[in-house]
């Protein structure tokens, strides 16, 4: 899950991070009182879950309360790389000195936090990491360990030469690591870690993303979520309690388990299809999952075909076949009247023959194989 910039710089703050003094605004009298109340410049920011909002014109300086209302109308409703900045975090301006970067992910292959840090921090750390990634210093945290002292200071010191801002540093990079472990997140990244004119270390921007499995534990992290800012089929995917990711291709994927939807996506890629979403309906055995799924897939205007790939265990084929009838007679009974995507299916497993005769009674027809389900889908959905 995401979070924006204003609740990671809370969580880091309540780790007792440096952060500047800001409040959130969804209108610009609203940006206005609160640059009234801090008093000083501030910095208009968008609060969109996308990076590049600098570069997009998403944030602007604004030396007085009225710039501050200015720059907030022109940041509102603005387009961010398909996102609609709804709010505006307006924070106190800092003199910087020297911007840093400091972040820490999940990495899958040594299966531990492993940190990054650069000195040549801010808007073009992308480019950085693509052009000089020597630049970017790496450490891997052992996870019963944590993040040692002398580790902290090595870091530290891979950023700054004085020994104070490098004591600083370490006390962030131990914060930072601290918030990440605690908030269970899977990305935390400080870009800019500013140093003022006077040698102080602030926190100026900061993002977060938090596993999804572990927000069971977090229910103040889960009020953090932001529905307006996610992709609504992913928002009803999850209220149906459907793992669904949506992409941008043409062949609609319905499979049950997590690896065989992503044998799938990559079988249909290998026959110059392209998927339309991963759609995982787990083990249950639920029909009304199978109908979800369906009106979810349906509502996506570049889905040209549905293939159904069920490999039937806990799942059994039979309640995945009444699935598939029930969502088409609902579908029909809409608005829209029947469903004119073809369907292909394939079922294996668990009521397999019980399935096939479900199926056969609306005159659809389950394959034997994988590859040719994949197949058949891609033909259709070019014709």
């Amino acid at each position: 899950m995401n979070i924006h910039e204003f609740q990671a710089k809370d969580i880091f703050a309540k780790c007792g991070m440096a952060v500047p003094p800001e409040k959130v605004a969804i209108t610009p009298d609203e940006a206005r009182t609160i640059a009234e109340e801090l008093g000083t410049a501030v910095v208009v920011k968008a609060q969109v879950h996308v990076g590049g909002r600098g570069k997009a014109g998403g944030v602007k300086l604004a030396k007085t309360p009225q710039e501050a209302y200015e720059k907030a109308e022109q940041i509102l409703g603005m387009d961010i790389k398909g996102l609609t900045a709804n709010q505006v975090l307006v924070a106190q301006a800092v003199d910087i000195a020297h911007e840093a970067y400091v972040g820490i992910i999940m990495d899958r292959q040594t299966k531990r936090a492993v940190f990054m840090v650069s000195a040549a921090g801010g808007i073009d750390i992308e480019e950085v990491a693509r052009d000089t990634p020597e630049k970017i210093h790496k450490l891997a945290v052992d996870p019963f360990l944590g993040l040692l002292p002398n580790q902290a200071r090595m870091l530290a010191f891979k950023l700054y030469v004085d020994p104070k801002i490098a004591g600083q540093a370490a006390k962030i990079l131990t914060q930072l690591y601290n918030s990440f472990i605690e908030s269970d997140a899977s990305l935390a990244e400080i870009n800019p870690l500013v140093t003022t004119p006077d040698g102080q270390l602030w926190a100026v921007d900061g993002k977060m993303n938090i596993d999804d499995n572990a927000l069971f534990k977090h229910k103040n992290i889960e009020a953090m979520r932001d529905l307006e800012a996610e992709e609504p089929t992913e928002v009803e995917a999850r209220e149906a309690d459907l793992s669904f990711v949506k992409l941008d291709g043409e062949i609609g994927c319905v499979v049950n388990g997590a690896g065989l939807a992503m044998a799938t996506m990559d079988m249909v890629n290998y026959y110059g299809g392209s998927p339309a979403n991963f759609l995982d309906i787990g083990g249950s055995s639920n029909p009304d999952k199978v109908v979800a799924a369906m009106n979810i897939i349906t509502s996506d205007p570049k889905v040209k075909a549905i293939l159904f790939n069920i490999f039937g265990g806990i799942t059994r084929c039979d309640d995945v076949a009444n699935g598939i009838v029930t969502a088409l007679r609902r579908i029909a009974e809409g608005p829209g009247g029947p469903l004119k995507l073809p369907i292909v299916i394939r079922l294996t497993g668990t009521n397999e023959e019980e399935g096939r005769r479900i199926l056969q009674k609306v005159d659809l027809v389950a394959t034997d194989t994988m590859a040719d389900a994949v197949q058949q889908a891609i033909k259709l959905g070019n014709n």
